[in-house]
């Protein structure tokens, strides 16, 4: 019975989990510095990088190498330049926004404070504070003629009124559009 127990295998032994995988930001900067171009990397070797040093990518990864890409360029960790993402050169100086840049404001002395801003629009007359209150606006709905503001409605069509204009003689009503033009007859010539 001996022989049994040793011709049973031992039970598989579970095999060392792989590393966990890195961050998709840590990835992107690890291959940046392993390409070590001195015009940056493109998305697609970047991609090529990764998949290449690591096993066991979401079937998502492309999509998800996008959205880092952008959040690393948003945030300012990396710097997209002519479709190539390199990381920013500390020696550079700060990027500068478009327009005008504002006037440098003079420090105000220490006690003074400052007036708030002119509110928008054109100041108020001045008022007699003796001079009686005017007399209210009588409103008149449609500035003294009787009749109302704007373009007059339609007017709607009855089936007796357009009666009789749609069969003026012919019989047959009239087509839709300009009439077409009568030629007059010709005469032939004789020799």
């Amino acid at each position: 019975m001996a022989t049994e127990e040793n011709s049973n295998p031992p039970p598989p032994q579970p095999s060392p989990a792989a590393p966990p995988l890195p961050q998709y930001p840590e990835m992107i900067i690890a291959a940046i510095e392993a390409l070590n171009d001195k015009n940056g990397s493109n998305k697609s070797a970047i991609a090529r990088y990764i998949e290449s040093t690591y096993a066991d990518l979401p079937g998502a990864h492309s999509t998800l190498l996008s959205h880092h890409l952008n959040k690393l360029k948003q945030s300012g960790q990396l710097v997209l330049l002519k479709n190539n993402y390199m990381k920013p050169d500390p020696n550079a100086p700060p990027k500068r926004g478009r327009g005008r840049p504002p006037k440098p404001k003079a420090p105000l002395p220490p006690g003074v404070s400052m007036s708030p801003p002119r509110p928008r629009g054109r100041p108020p007359k001045p008022r007699d504070p003796f001079a009686p209150p005017p007399p209210p606006k009588a409103k008149s709905p449609s500035s003294g003629t009787g009749r109302p503001r704007g373009r007059p409605p339609k007017k709607a069509k009855t089936a007796a009124a357009s009666a009789p204009s749609a069969a003026p003689s012919g019989g047959a009503p009239r087509g839709r559009g300009r009439p077409p033009k009568v030629k007059p007859a010709v005469a032939p010539v004789g020799c």
